[in-house]
């Protein structure tokens, strides 16, 4: 997968068949989707923790995978509008964090560009945001109108059966057997976000072998006990 021109590494792990869909099914059959007849612009937008960045990574992951052209860029970390020269030649680009550079005169610009150019040669653009669309604030009101004009989706937090689901399938790609008893146990005690019920889980992980013990739930109960694996502040998204 080309991903030079934005020096972005993917997590092993995002891909469409690790991101349980639940009420978000509709915008995974969408990016999943490739071919002429897909629509060259889209946009994600929620709460943190409802899988933005697990699917834009999942769509370039794919795109690679399919001897495609495609570049992942988190707009958090500071980068200059320069990041996205060249990448008009890529089949697929995605923007991470859309209201960060929203403000931006020079992001803007290079956005616009960006925009213009993959449209000319029928490459894909999908960006993710926070807010909803028309909350942010663009400098440049073309850009705003065409982004506007995207499909969009907002995505929605899993139900407790579907956290259940996507706490086993993380647990087994780190080779760890959760039964659906513990899972329904950290989904029952912990914040019901994903980033906190996954970061957790992590850390339960390092417990586990550290204690040489499974994840059962007795051994849940004494670990979530301890100080140290009390969840975290969820990070932006």
């Amino acid at each position: 997968m080309e991903q030079l021109p934005l020096r972005v590494r993917l997590r092993d792990w995002a891909r469409f068949s690790t991101f349980v869909p639940g009420p978000n099914r509709e915008a995974v059959q969408f990016l999943a989707a490739p071919g002429p007849a897909a629509a060259r612009v889209a946009w994600l937008w929620g709460r943190p923790g409802t899988g933005k960045t697990h699917l834009l990574q999942a769509a370039c992951a794919a795109a690679g995978e399919a001897g495609l052209g495609a570049a992942y860029l988190d707009l958090r970390a500071p980068a200059e509008p320069d990041r996205l020269d060249g990448c008009e030649t890529l089949a697929l680009v995605c923007l991470d964090s859309l209201e960060r550079i929203a403000g931006s005169a020079a992001w803007n610009a290079a956005l616009f560009r960006l925009h213009t150019l993959m449209q000319d040669t029928g490459a894909r653009l999908v960006v993710a945001s926070e807010p909803a669309p028309a909350a942010l604030e663009f400098r440049l009101p073309d850009l705003r109108s065409r982004l506007l004009a995207a499909a969009s989706w907002q995505l929605q937090e899993l139900d407790d059966a579907e956290q259940v689901q996507a706490l086993q399938i993380r647990a087994a790609q780190r080779g760890l057997e959760l039964t659906e008893e513990a899972a329904q146990f950290l989904v029952r005690r912990l914040p019901r976000d994903m980033h906190s019920l996954c970061r957790v889980l992590d850390r339960l992980d390092e417990a586990s072998l550290i204690a040489q013990r499974r994840l059962t739930v007795p051994f849940l109960r004494q670990a979530l006990g301890d100080l140290r694996l009390a969840p975290s502040p969820p990070p932006d998204e």
